[in-house]
Order: C-alpha cells, then sequence, then structure tokens
C-alpha cells in the first residue's frame, strides 16, 4: 500500500485531509490489484510467488503527507497484475489524482528521492534478451539491482550493467526459466535513505522440438518408437498424424502413442515407411507446431543364388561365373570372399554389380586351386546374410599321343590313342569315312578290326588293310566331366592301279592322236612307254611325244605309215610294286551308211528328215550328218548339215507339189561315209490358207483390238484378213480389210453396251479361207474421270492440273487483250508493233491463210486516241512481217 510522509516543513493542518485522499486512492488500487489477482489465481495462471519489497522507514522529521513516489507507475510495479492490457483510468481515480498533485503542490515541501523502472511486469520467452531501465529522481548516491533472490546483481555474461548517476539499464541476454522472479532497483540518497521500484519477470517456455531426427530408421520386425521430443511450458498436447489422419487406437491397432510423446509401432513393417507429423499446440498461448518425420523401415537381406554348385576344368583358360540375387532395403552391399579372405577385383577375379540386386563374380583362367567354397554376402543397416557356392575344379581329359601310320596294302596297321585326366577317360574310335565306332574289347564282324585298351592307352588294329581303310580315324577322350578330340590320318601304299580302261584308239595317216595313261599309285609311280620293247624317252621322236603329269602320262602318236599302228605298253612302277597296260592303236575308216530314213510333217514348203545312227562310226567320233537332196530328175543336190549329231533335219525352201528325192551319210574324222537309201516325197499344192486364230482385247475409248494369228497359210502369204463385223441387233456388215502382215486389226468406233458379232477370214492368191467367229461385248460408257486418271499417276494428274490452270490464263490474258486492251499477248502485240513498223515495206507479199487480223485503237503517250475513230488494221504473216493500213470502214 503506498504510504504518505510527514515532512517537517509541512505546517498546514489542513492539509491532512488531501493525504487521506491519497490513502484512500492508494487502497482503491490495492483492492483492485488483489481483485485481479484473484482472477488471475482462478484461471489457473498464478504466477511465482513475488517477494515483497521492503517497506521504506517513515522519516519522523516530516509530518505525515503524501509522497510522489506513492503514486508513480514504479510503485505500482511492485504488485503484480493479472495479464492482459491495463483497465483503463476511471473519473473518480483521475479526480483523485488532482487532488493528490495539488495537496504536492500546496504543501511546497522539499522534493524526495524517487525510483521508477521502464517497465512493471514482463514476459519472455527462454532464450530471448531483454533490457530494463531503472530512473532515480532526487540525488541518489547509488542505484543497485537485486534479483528474485535477493542478492545484488553483479555484471556477468548473461547479465550486462550500464549504471549512470540517475539511470541504471540491466540487460538479461538468452533467458533461461531460473531468471523469472520480481527483480528490484534500490536507490541510495547521502542520508542513507533507501527507495526501490520491482519489476515482475515472467519467462516461460516456447514450443521447441529438440534434437528430432528425421529420417529415423528402424529394423523390419521390431517395435519401432518414433521419437518426437518436444518442451514447452505448460505442457504440449502432442497429436500424431500419418497420411494426413490422426493416428488414434481406434483406427490403428499397432500405432501407440506414448506417453513422452513418442509414436510406437509394433511389428514395424516396410508398409509402415511413410512421412509422420508430430504436431504440438499449447491451448492457453494459442501456439501450435509441427515437424514432419519420415520412417524409414530397413529390410534385412535376403539373399538367393541361382546354382550352388559348379564344375569346372583346370588348365584350359576357362571360366566360371557365379551370381546371386539380393534384396533389402536399403539395397545391401554384396562382397565374395574365399578362405575368410574379401576378393577384390583383379585379373582373375572379376566382380560385377548390376541392378536388380545382382552381382556377379567370375573366376578366370581356372586353375586346380580355384576349387572349393565362394562366400556371397549381402550387408545393410538391417543385417546380413551370407550364401555359398562350390566350385569343382576338374582335370579334363587330354589326348596326349596319336599320330599319322602308313601301312602297306594288305599287311596290318596299329594305331595307338593315349590320353589323361581326372577322373581317367575312356577312349572310343570312329572311322570318319562311314561313321563305325568302336570301343575297346570291340570287333569288327569280318575280324578286321579291333581295339584293346587299358589305363588312359587304346590300341586299334587293323589287320588286311584295304584302300577303303584309308583316311581319318578320330580317337576320343570321355570322362563325366567333359570329352577331348583328335584326329589321325591312315595313310595305305599300294602299287600302281591303272584308272582308264579304254585301250583302243582310232587314227589315221597324219592325224594325231592321244592315248592316255591313268594311275592311282602310293607313293606316286613312275610311268614309261615301249613299243615292241623298246623305250619310248621322253622327248618322243619324230612323230611321238610324251606328256607327263600327276598320275597321268599321255602319248601323242602321229600315224605316218601302217608301222605306226599297233601296241603301245604303259608301265607304272613305285616302292611297292610295277604295273602294265597295253593300248592299242588301230587304223579308223569312215562311218557306216544310216539307215531308216523318214519324212515327216510335209507341206507346201518344209519337210522334217528323221534317220537312224550308223552302225559303226568307223573308230572315230561322228562330226555331223550330211542331209543331201534334189528335185526328181534333177541332178543337183543340195547339202544341208545336221545340227551335231542330231538325228532330225528340217529342209525348208521348197516348191509347193514337187517331187523330191533325200539321202543321208554321216561325217567322221576320216571323212564321209557311204550315203542312205534315197528316199522320194512330194510336196503340197497351194490351197486356201487356214481359218486365223482369233483373241480380244478392249481398246481405249470405243475402240477394240482383235488379234491374229496366222494358222496354214496354204503355201502362199496371206495377203490380207478380211474382217466383218456387226452389232447383235443389226442385220448389215461392216467390213474392215487388213493387210496379212499385220497381226491386229483395230475396231472403231463401237458402240457402248453393246455386242458385236465379228466374221475374220484370211486370204491368199489361192482363195479364202474358212471364216472364224468371235463375239464380244462393249461395257457401259465409263465415267470422265475415272478414264482420265484411272490410269494415271500422281505426278501425271497434278501435271494435267497445271495444264489445265495453264490454259485458263491463257484464255484470261487473251480475253483481257479483246476486251480491255491489256495483258501479256497486249504487250507482245506492241512490241511486235514498235520493231516491225519501220521495216514492213520490205517484206514479202502476203500469203492467203497466213494473216492474221487485230484492229486496235492506238494511243499517244498521254492516253489520247491519236486516231480517231478510226482503227489501224495489223497483219501478222508467216515471214513475221507485220503491214498496217487505216481501216476506213467506219467512213
Amino acid at each position: 500500500m503506498p504510504r504518505c510522509r510527514y515532512l517537517p516543513e509541512c505546517s498546514a493542518v489542513p492539509h491532512l485531509s488531501i493525504c487521506q485522499a491519497a490513502e484512500r486512492r492508494a487502497s482503491a488500487v490495492d483492492e483492485r490489484r488483489s481483485g485481479s489477482a484473484r482472477i488471475r489465481r482462478k484461471r489457473g495462471k498464478e504466477p511465482r510467488q513475488i517477494q515483497s519489497p521492503a517497506e521504506p522507514e517513515t522519516d519522523e522529521r516530516c509530518r505525515r503527507s503524501v509522497s510522489l513516489a506513492s503514486f508513480s507507475p514504479a510503485a505500482e510495479s511492485s504488485v503484480q497484475r493479472p495479464e492482459g492490457p491495463p483497465p483503463p483510468p476511471t473519473t473518480p481515480d483521475m479526480m483523485l489524482t488532482l487532488v493528490h498533485l495539488l495537496g504536492l503542490l500546496v504543501c511546497g515541501c522539499q522534493a524526495a528521492l524517487q525510483v521508477s523502472i521502464s517497465l512493471n511486469k514482463v514476459e519472455l520467452s527462454v532464450g530471448e534478451s531483454k533490457f530494463f531501465i531503472c530512473t532515480a529522481i532526487g540525488e541518489p548516491v547509488r542505484l543497485e539491482w537485486y534479483n528474485p533472490q535477493g542478492e545484488r546483481i553483479l555484471p556477468s555474461k548473461r547479465m550486462a550493467l550500464h549504471t549512470e548517476t540517475s539511470r541504471s539499464r540491466l540487460i538479461i541476454y538468452n533467458a533461461i526459466i531460473e531468471d523469472a522472479g520480481i527483480y528490484r532497483c534500490q536507490a541510495v540518497d547521502g542520508v542513507g535513505h533507501t527507495v526501490e521500484a520491482s519489476v515482475v519477470l515472467e519467462i516461460y517456455q516456447r514450443l521447441t522440438f529438440r534434437d528430432v531426427q528425421s529420417p529415423q530408421e528402424f529394423r523390419h520386425g521390431e517395435t519401432a518408437e518414433v521419437v518426437c521430443d518436444v518442451i514447452s511450458s505448460p505442457v504440449p498436447v502432442v497429436v500424431w498424424y500419418y497420411q494426413d489422419k490422426e493416428i488414434t487406437e481406434e483406427h490403428h491397432s499397432r500405432l501407440q502413442v506414448l506417453p513422452n510423446n513418442n509414436l510406437q509401432i509394433h511389428q514395424v513393417t516396410k508398409a509402415d515407411e511413410g512421412v509422420y507429423r508430430c504436431e504440438a499446440s499449447v491451448e492457453a498461448r494459442g501456439e501450435i507446431d509441427f515437424v514432419d518425420i519420415a520412417v524409414v523401415v530397413n529390410v534385412p537381406p535376403v539373399l538367393s543364388v541361382f546354382q550352388q554348385s559348379f564344375n569346372a576344368t583346370a588348365d584350359y583358360q576357362e571360366s566360371v561365373t557365379f551370381t546371386c540375387m539380393t534384396s533389402g532395403s536399403p539395397d545391401p552391399q554384396v562382397s565374395w570372399h574365399r578362405k575368410g579372405q574379401q576378393l577384390e577385383p583383379s585379373e582373375q577375379y572379376i566382380i560385377i554389380r548390376l541392378d536388380g540386386g545382382r552381382s556377379m563374380l567370375t573366376v578366370r583362367n581356372i586353375r586346380q586351386a580355384d576349387g572349393g567354397s565362394y562366400t556371397c554376402k549381402a550387408t545393410n543397416k538391417a543385417g546380413s546374410q551370407e550364401r555359398e557356392v562350390f566350385l569343382k575344379v576338374f582335370v579334363q581329359p587330354h589326348i596326349t599321343q596319336l599320330k599319322n601310320v602308313t601301312a602297306v596294302e594288305g599287311s596290318a596297321a596299329m594305331i595307338s590313342c593315349v590320353a589323361e585326366g581326372e577322373p581317367l577317360p575312356d577312349i572310343s574310335w570312329r572311322r570318319a569315312g562311314d561313321g563305325q565306332t568302336f570301343v575297346d574289347g570291340d570287333k569288327s564282324r569280318d575280324g578286321r578290326f579291333e581295339v584293346r585298351g587299358r589305363h588312359g592307352k587304346s590300341v586299334l588294329t587293323i589287320s588286311g588293310v584295304k584302300l577303303l581303310d584309308l583316311g581319318r580315324f578320330d580317337c576320343e577322350a570321355l570322362s563325366r566331366i567333359g570329352g577331348h578330340q583328335k584326329s589321325m590320318f591312315l595313310d595305305i601304299e599300294y602299287t600302281p592301279k591303272f584308272l582308264n580302261n579304254h585301250t583302243i584308239h582310232y587314227s589315221w595317216e597324219g592325224n594325231p592322236v592321244n592315248i592316255s595313261c591313268d594311275v592311282m599309285s602310293n607313293p606316286p609311280a613312275t610311268m614309261l612307254w615301249r613299243r615292241e620293247r623298246l623305250t619310248i624317252s621322253a622327248e618322243g621322236t619324230a612323230n611321238t611325244r610324251v606328256h607327263s603329269a600327276s598320275g597321268k602320262s599321255v602319248l601323242e602318236v602321229t600315224p605316218m605309215s601302217d608301222r605306226d599302228f599297233g601296241r603301245y605298253n604303259c608301265t607304272a612302277r613305285n616302292n611297292i610294286g610295277v604295273r602294265y597296260q597295253e593300248f592299242i592303236l588301230a587304223q579308223a575308216d569312215v562311218p557306216s551308211n544310216p539307215y531308216s530314213v523318214r519324212l515327216s510333217a510335209v507341206s507346201q514348203r518344209l519337210v522334217t528328215v528323221t534317220f537312224m545312227k550308223p552302225d559303226s562310226h568307223g573308230g572315230v567320233p561322228i562330226s555331223y550328218y550330211l542331209v543331201q537332196y534334189k528335185e526328181a530328175g534333177s541332178q543337183e543336190w543340195r547339202d544341208v548339215r545336221s545340227h551335231s549329231i542330231q538325228t532330225t533335219v528340217v529342209l525348208t525352201g521348197l516348191e509347193p507339189n514337187t517331187t523330191y528325192e533325200v539321202r543321208v551319210a554321216a561325217v567322221n574324222g576320216k571323212g564321209q561315209g557311204e550315203f542312205s537309201h534315197k528316199e522320194n516325197f512330194q510336196t503340197i499344192p497351194i490351197r486356201e490358207p487356214s481359218p486365223p486364230a482369233v483373241h480380244g482385247q478392249r481398246g481405249m475409248g470405243k475402240a477394240y483390238r482383235l488379234g491374229l494369228v496366222k494358222q496354214d497359210d496354204g503355201g502362199m502369204p496371206i495377203v490380207e484378213y478380211i474382217v466383218k463385223y456387226k452389232t447383235d441387233k443389226e442385220e448389215q456388215w461392216m467390213t474392215k480389210l487388213v493387210p496379212g502382215a499385220n497381226d491386229f486389226a483395230m475396231l472403231q468406233p463401237l458402240q457402248w453396251n453393246t455386242r458385236y458379232e465379228v466374221e475374220i477370214t484370211a486370204r491368199n492368191v489361192k482363195g479364202l479361207s474358212e471364216p472364224t467367229f468371235y463375239q464380244f461385248f462393249m461395257p457401259q460408257k465409263p465415267d470422265i474421270t475415272e478414264s482420265l486418271f484411272s490410269g494415271l499417276g500422281l505426278g501425271a494428274v497434278v501435271g494435267l492440273c497445271l495444264g489445265a490452270l495453264l490454259l485458263l490464263l491463257v484464255l484470261v490474258d487473251i480475253s483481257c487483250f479483246f476486251l480491255r486492251r491489256c495483258g501479256l499477248l497486249m504487250c507482245i502485240t506492241r512490241t511486235l508493233c514498235s520493231k516491225k513498223t519501220a521495216t514492213s515495206g520490205k517484206g514479202k507479199e502476203i500469203e492467203e491463210g497466213k494473216a492474221a487480223y487485230l484492229k486496235l485503237p492506238l494511243k499517244e503517250e498521254n492516253g489520247k486516241e491519236s486516231l480517231k475513230p478510226d482503227t489501224i488494221e495489223i497483219k501478222v504473216h508467216g515471214d513475221n512481217s507485220i503491214h498496217t493500213k487505216v481501216d476506213d470502214s467506219k467512213e
């Protein structure tokens, strides 16, 4: 309660009533403050207990008077007020204050020491900073601040003091909860009097999320607790949301909000991943805030391998690839291990990681030491998993010994094949010629082939080797892990064998002949020619020469006399043996005569002659046949050669109704043989031609095309075709003559949608053929557009359109020329007029029918007609000369 002081200087007794009024005013203020405090306690916002300031001592020197400090705002600040703005002053309060001030003025006392603080109550959130100014009126000796614990405040890092003579500023940095309470500013004057003012500092904790992590990760299947650490004063209300829906136990049986405001998820799964919202609010202050927390569920790795066991062969630069598939969240890291050591990429180990969790380990250049287990390990935040794969390394079968073998025909051959491997392979044989196979213990039906094997070695024995055994034999070593195959060649040596059985050759004096001696042998044979036990040298003699080639020797003999005909001997020799072959050179003769001469297909101009080959060709192949024919009674034979050695010859250019004789002889290198017996035949007389064959085809528009195929012309050329045609409804025939050399007749114009009958007759000099009858039908008249454009392509249609456009432009230009006296034609006319007028008198005479007459008015440069009302007639001639004259027709 404010106090009134009694000052010695105040002697007026009536002034006591003013002091009493001031006391009543102060009592009324106290009552209002206490009522506000009771209301605030009812609302649940009771502030911290504030230590009351010490009562100032009563100065005995003064009479009881009203001190100005009693009604200052600083004095009222020592009393707690309810939150919110202060109530507005009422009219009685203002009147009391005026009376109090008037009393002080009337009292005329000396000014007393007074203290005030700029603020009387402050609410501050944790972490904020604030300063307070304490002002003293009078003559203070010192100004000091006291904290809520009653201790004098000394400058520090969080509290700073700036004090002057009558002014002091207290600064509080980064306020904490413990800083709340009543702060007092105390002033002391020179005589030791103390006056103080106080300020109430209320500190509250704002909504604060402390170290909330996002994302928060959990292991699949465990109970997850999503941490949301939020503080405030008073304690906040926390609500959780997921997918914009509030999390309640009714709708989310596995989700529960714990007392510590954290969210618990029982047996969390990948489906629980997402963003969760933690929302905190303080209803008293209307404060609300939230934080989004990403929940990540880590799934332990799941690892699988496509194949657990692999086989490989050592020392053959082979490679094996192991593959394992992983899944999990986050994507696991895959590593490969062998014998407890992690494998790193190198020339031998190639590690490839692909999308989709696939990892491949390739072991290159496999050796036997690479066999064993390999481990694929997948690791992520949720755990790890391992799988083993096994590599079995074997030594693949390998044939180490197999050689080509040479045997003599009729002897025995032994072929050996040696192979190694782990396990020891089985050896088999195969003859490439016929595909026949032999295994250990086998023996062929004829007993010539037998196989014996032991400890990786197999021997194929062939008894009585024959030439058909010549060729490739395959040795194959097989085991359960693979096989190896090699081939060898069995070469057979044998005595020479003659390949040609043609031992008789024909020739005649002066005609060279080649006698060929063809030999097959192994090793190759040397060949010699002998004649009556005399060796013919390779250089030859006057009428013999020797030509040698691989496996062949040719003796060229040119007989000069009968002595050169006879026996010749060919000797072939190698280290296996010797063989002989005898050849006979006989004198050739001309062929015998052909026989069975027959005549067929006799017509007016030609005949076909057929005959049989002669029984003997004379030892020399027939070159051709000679056919001779002549008219009966004539002595002159005409010769016709056959084509090669064909036994059919066609004679042409014969005369009709004529008798001929025919004979045939064969010709070879020796010469012409005897003729066959004569055969007679007579050609057919000239007659009328046969009816022509007709085929039709529709032409363009109203035309129809008849194709004419000549049959038998009767021995004379067709002079013409007589084509008569009419509609099926008419009686009168229309006739068209077509030259005999033509092969078609065009009928036009015809009527649409009409059937026509046609009669075609061929004529030669002898007469007319029988008529050939033909009918055709003309279709309906086609659509103009279809007929024009159906057979045209796009380019042709565009060309026609452009042509039509150009024609239209020409027509427009001509119209402009005659109607408007303008246009391109007008320009050309004026140009011609200007160039040709001066020389028009020197032109030639006008030719009838070649002049064009154009009448137009001439105008001067100013546009006026120079010859009114006359016009000038311009004649354009064929020689491009122009003559003009005045037209007087209007006069």
